[in-house]
């Protein structure tokens, strides 16, 4: 038997696994028995061995349609990246976890063939606007009973978990109010709250990214090329890389700590840097034209200039391998990726999501 994964794989490449074939879009018999045993192994304990979820510690179903269909990038970062603060720990290689990326999605692959989940339902990147306000309201009168006043979770997913917040997009929370999650008591409040009402309380979630108690959001704007260096008479950090190219989120934390003189650049799609990025990041999308004007902003003085993204380092490694070909010396990748960083409990900061200074904004 074969399991159909073309929009797993789209995920796969989604995520740097650009080797992996048009053809190899299955799974066989054999990597679906790795991935029940995987299963078992890992996550029956909290989610149930027949993925009912809520067995131990608030873990969810695994078998809701609504969540398999249009969660493959959330799931699989949920999974990889765990949710810091919880028991949910990050099971990638990257960040210590016991599997690779490609056992986790042939896991991801099982749970929708075991869920009889075939559609694959696209969801954007797009912030969606509401009345912070109002949603507060509505998620005290509609939300509370289930994932706590303050977020923390009680027969519901903990929504004031700053992981899942940072690394799930508002049209994924909007899909999962409106449809509910089948086959448990989340229900879909598609006939029950207008649309503005529903934008209304994703945008009290999303606010909710930096602590329960923040009132507004903080929005950033990307910094203007004479704040690109990060504390510039400082020190520069001394790294001893992995493989002569990476530095590990521990190392990072310690010099943006320690405030070392140091350049970040996100070489992410100009969208995710304004959801979650590392305080101090210059948005610089791997897909941009003309880097070189944003070299020109940048010291050769020997500053470290570290890239990273969250696949976890393709994007990363491209503008890196750049950077080095315009002559740039003391260059490195992100070992973890932001998603990696944001497992391990090392902070982000929010982008700005209405109009900012265009001339800073990297298209």
């Amino acid at each position: 038997m074969m399991v159909r994964l073309s929009a797993l794989m789209l995920v796969m490449l989604a995520f740097g696994n650009g080797a992996i074939a048009e053809e190899e879009t299955g799974l066989n018999e054999q990597q679906i028995a790795a991935a029940a045993a995987n299963y078992e192994q890992y996550c029956a304990l909290c989610h149930g061995s027949e993925r009912q979820g809520h067995v131990n510690d608030h873990a969810p179903s695994l078998r809701s349609h609504s969540l398999l269909g249009a969660g493959l990038q959330e799931i699989s970062l949920a999974i990889g990246y765990g949710r810091a603060g919880t028991p949910m720990a990050g099971f990638f290689e990257e960040v210590g976890g016991p599997m690779s990326r490609r056992e986790i999605y042939e896991m991801i692959g099982w749970l929708r063939q075991e869920a009889g989940v075939e559609e694959n339902i696209e969801l954007g990147l797009e912030m969606i606007s509401g009345n912070i306000e109002r949603g507060k309201k509505l998620y005290a009168e509609t939300c509370a009973e289930c994932h706590g006043a303050s977020g923390a979770g009680i027969t519901g997913t903990a929504l004031g978990n700053p992981a899942m917040l940072s690394l799930t997009t508002d049209a994924f929370l909007k899909h999962a109010i409106v449809n509910g999650r089948d086959g448990t008591e989340m229900k879909a409040f598609a006939e029950e709250l207008p649309e503005d009402d529903i934008n209304s309380l994703v945008a009290f979630i999303r606010s909710r990214a930096t602590g329960w108690e923040i009132q507004k959001p903080v929005f950033r704007a990307p910094p203007p090329a004479d704040a690109y260096v990060l504390n510039p008479d400082a020190q520069a950090p001394e790294w001893e890389l992995k493989d002569e190219l990476y530095v590990t989120s521990a190392q990072l934390d310690i010099a943006l700590n320690d405030k070392r003189r140091l350049v970040l650049l996100d070489t992410r799609n100009l969208s995710l840097w304004q959801m979650a990025n590392i305080e101090g990041s210059v948005p610089l999308p791997y897909y941009y034209d003309n880097p070189q004007d944003i070299f020109n902003d940048l010291p050769d003085d020997g500053t470290w200039i570290v890239t990273y993204c969250e696949c976890p380092r393709a994007a990363a490694e491209y503008v890196n391998k750049k950077l080095k070909a315009g002559g740039f010396k003391n260059t490195a990748v992100l070992w973890e990726g932001i998603q990696g960083w944001v497992s391990l409990g090392y902070p982000v900061s929010r982008g700005e999501t209405v109009a900012a200074d265009t001339d800073n904004l990297r298209k």
